[in-house]
């Protein structure tokens, strides 16, 4: 039940962030839902993986370069899903650092209404 509400306000959250930025665009809900969904697979699956390939990069700027690797994974998802896109590098950063500042609030609100 946890994991079906956080998908769904990650959803929420990709819609906010299509509506704000001009060079991200999502087609409808459905759309947003499976971009949170692939997201997460590939938080898990892929994004260990490359922060094992790019340690060295990543310990030489101070782990600045992790937020290089949430743009890819925002194109590689952009790649995958069809009513999802990004123009770019700079706006899947952009995308990528504003989604976790909401994924953040969102849940942290969560927590509290456990409470």
């Amino acid at each position: 039940m946890n994991l079906i509400l956080k998908l769904i306000l990650n959803a929420l959250a990709v819609l906010l962030l299509a509506k704000i930025l001009p060079g991200v665009g999502v087609d409808n809900y459905v759309s947003a839902l499976i971009v949170a969904v692939v997201l997460a697979i590939l938080n898990t699956i892929v994004k260990p993986l490359l922060i094992i390939l790019t340690l060295p990069a990543t310990i030489l700027t101070l782990g600045l370069f992790l937020l290089v690797i949430n743009a890819a994974i925002i194109l590689l998802a952009d790649y995958f899903i069809a009513g999802f896109s990004v123009n770019g590098w700079l706006w899947a950063l952009i995308f990528s650092v504003l989604l976790s500042v909401f994924q953040s609030i969102l849940h942290s609100i969560l927590k509290k209404d456990k409470n």
